[in-house]
């Protein structure tokens, strides 16, 4: 369908104009000539406006027809702008009834967009109710025109140019097999798993590692995978949730495959490396993709395996609309591509201990016997015996069998001490009524930035006004104390408590990927724990309750995650290793302290099963303006009543947001709001079996607001882990 020339608001076609869609003009309805063979290209043109989520059809002069293949970047002209998109197909004719509008050029000849990944992209926009463009923004990386002239001078990639052989890689690797020392041996299904790898087949897995250091960590057993993969001569996609990871995982797959055969995908590297990276893939020139999100759209050929490391992690969750989850990807790209599936953690998710309690995969975890041989011994501060010595445990914030913990390990090398916060004293309340401190221009916490004793001046963490002259509204009292304390001030209380000992923090932007050896003190924040040679001596693990205390579902899900991820990373019982929690939760210190992740998720998931709360459903948050969020809900409700399906909902409700968010909220709207005030928020719960009817009606709803724009826009976030 060709565009029209009705005028509208820069970015913002009419929706007019694709009811019409004329040519522009009576010059471009003849138009120059056109490709004998295959003459309509169909474009999907790159805009994040729900109602352009569909292919156009365009027609293709003879002077494009070399340069407009399936894949390529190319430009269009749609309602008098110039748009970029990608050439999905060439057909022979169109049905749009009308003359088409010529393309207007193509970008590059490269088939960035292979016809895998933009299948992927329709089915994870279908998923989570978004746009196909907005999931290609992440699937695509920005083209570097360099790198294209070097590697494909004449729009053909040519992977002999990148220094390496075509997909044939396989036959160089060297796997060890489980009888040869592999660390897939010692756990239940593992060498089943790799043998089916290896032989062609694609198994699912859920494997719960057990080591997170060292030469039998996860590392390695993710890259005997990969290598059993390749054997077959399959391409493999690993996907991880930081730089940190990203780095452990390519060396220890450096050590099994050749170094042309691993490309690294991830934007913290710059969009050069990037975009190298990604030709190699899309060339056939590296069998193995690896990186962070984006990297679960990686073009490999021929893909036997997808890996996601810690699904649990915030950070596999795209933090832009559609906000798709990096598991979700690579199962659905598994499903598509009849690939092997394996999701790997220290703990497990409640959503992939669904698979396991469904069948779709199977569990690979360590017999009791290996584990008591590989794990730490755990020890909790809250308990009966420990409270009867130390009856003091329970307000203490370093117990005095975490103290002579730290202080015995320092003998046998670094003690890791895990704390919530960051900072120094990332809240404060009132002395006198423990209320929270407020500033007074708008209402975020105070917090004090570093050391500086009765002197230092509170100041916002929203706004960073200082407060000098604070008063607290409740009881009128003018005297603060420490709400929590952060990193910086646990480090500097340790420093005084082990003197002598060097005190390292990793946290906030400073973290640490790797530490040495030696005894010393390493103070983290949650996720932020460097690895340390041979293992950490010992292990605190501190303000336990304060992570369960956090207002969310997955609380108690995700502080039992950070535990297992921190325990992991020190010895075992029999080199000394010991880990001391102080925390009073049962369930989940109890998971810990029999080291069974498997049972408290399987636990947590029949309670969210009774109470039919995610992920035994799935979820749609809308949030926006209170008229426009309940006119869009009643839309959907409707459109789903009349196909004989009604959805539990709860809300609106009203929303509290930091004033940056809000302010960026507002600044969202149109300059002359509708529905200005208050923000609310209604969730609608969707059984599986109803998900994909209503995910449809969603987006369609969300389409014809988009062209209507009779209310202020409307957030739709689906399976979002911070609405509940």
């Amino acid at each position: 369908m060709s565009p029209s020339p009705a005028g509208g608001a820069p970015g913002e076609p009419q929706q007019l104009s694709l009811l019409q869609g004329f040519p522009a003009s009576a010059a471009e309805a003849s138009g120059p000539a056109l490709a004998a063979q295959l003459p309509v290209a169909r474009v999907l043109i790159e805009s994040s406006l729900p109602h352009l989520d569909r292919p156009f059809d365009y027609s293709v002069p003879a002077a494009l027809d070399a340069e407009a293949v399936p894949g390529a970047r190319v430009k269009v002209k749609f309602n008098g702008q110039e748009l970029a998109g990608y050439l999905l197909e060439r057909t022979a004719g169109s049905d749009a009834g009308h003359p088409l509008v010529p393309l207007h050029k193509v970008l590059s000849a490269v088939p960035v967009l292979t016809p895998a990944v933009a299948e992927l992209a329709g089915r994870i926009a279908a998923r989570y109710a978004g746009t196909v463009s907005d999931v290609l923004r992440v699937a695509v990386p920005p083209r570097m025109a360099k790198l294209e002239k070097e590697f494909a001078p004449d729009g053909r990639l040519d992977p002999e140019l990148f220094g390496t052989e075509m997909f044939g890689l396989a036959t160089a690797v060297s796997l060890p097999s489980p009888a040869a020392g592999s660390v897939w041996a010692t756990y239940r299904n593992g060498p089943a798993f790799i043998a089916h790898l290896a032989a062609g087949e694609s198994p699912r897995a859920v494997l719960t590692a057990l080591q997170g250091y060292g030469p039998g960590g996860w590392p390695r057993m993710v890259a005997e995978a990969v290598a059993a993969v390749r054997i077959s001569g399959r391409g493999a996609v690993v996907v991880v949730p930081d730089y940190r990871d990203l780095d452990r995982v390519e060396s220890a797959l450096l050590e099994l495959l050749p170094a042309g055969d691993v490309a690294r995908l991830t934007a913290d590297d710059g969009q050069t490396p990037r975009y190298r990276s990604f030709l190699r893939v899309l060339s056939g020139a590296a069998g193995v993709a690896v990186g962070t999100r984006s990297a679960a759209y990686a073009p490999v050929r021929n893909l036997g395996l997808v890996v996601c490391w810690d699904d649990g992690d915030d950070l596999h969750i795209e933090q832009r609309s559609p906000y798709a989850h990096s598991r979700e990807v690579l199962l659905l790209r598994a499903g598509q591509e009849g690939a092997a599936c394996l999701l790997a953690a220290h703990s497990r998710s409640t959503e992939t201990e669904r698979l396991v309690a469904s069948g779709w995969a199977q569990a690979v975890e360590a017999e009791r016997t290996v584990l008591r041989r590989t794990v730490p011994r755990v020890l909790n501060t809250a308990d009966s015996y420990e409270l009867e010595h130390d009856p003091l445990a329970r307000i203490a914030r370093l117990p005095g069998a975490a103290w002579r913990a730290a202080k015995e390990g320092l003998d046998r090398g670094p003690v890791l001490v895990q704390v919530a916060r960051a900072g120094y004293a990332p809240s404060l309340v009132c002395e006198s009524c423990r209320e929270p401190a407020r500033c007074t221009a708008c209402s975020g916490p105070l917090a004090i930035a570093g050391p500086g004793g009765s002197s230092a001046v509170p100041q916002c963490r929203w706004c960073s006004a200082p407060a000098p002259a604070w008063r607290c509204g409740t009881c009128n009292g003018v005297r603060l104390r420490r709400g929590a304390t952060g990193a910086l001030r646990t480090a500097e209380e340790l420093g005084r408590a082990f003197p002598g000992k060097p005190v390292i923090t990793s946290s906030g932007d400073q973290i640490k990927a790797t530490v040495p050896a030696t005894a010393a003190l390493v103070v983290a924040t949650v996720g932020a724990e460097p690895v340390a040679t041979g293992g950490y001596a010992a292990a605190l693990l501190l303000d336990g309750d304060s992570l369960l205390r956090r207002e969310n579902l997955r609380a108690g899900e995700d502080a039992v995650r950070r535990w297992f991820n921190a325990a992991a990373l020190v010895r075992p019982a029999h080199d000394g290793g010991l880990v001391v929690i102080t925390a009073d939760d049962a369930a989940g210190v109890g998971a810990l302290l029999r080291w069974d992740p498997a049972g408290y998720a399987s636990r947590e998931l029949a309670l969210r099963q009774e109470l039919q709360l995610p992920p035994a459903v799935r979820v749609a948050s809308v949030t926006g303006g209170r008229t426009a969020v309940g006119h869009f809900t009643d839309a959907i409700q409707q459109r789903l009543a009349a196909q004989g399906t009604v959805l539990r909902t709860a809300g609106p409700a009203p929303l509290i947001l930091p004033a940056a968010a809000g302010a960026s909220r507002a600044a969202s709207r149109d300059s002359s709001p509708r529905d200005a005030g208050e923000e609310v928020r209604t969730l609608l719960f969707i059984p599986y079996a109803q998900a994909a009817d209503a995910t449809a009606v969603m987006r369609a709803v969300k389409a014809a607001a988009a062209a209507k724009r009779s209310d202020d826009p409307v957030q739709l976030r689906l399976d979002g882990v911070d609405v509940l």
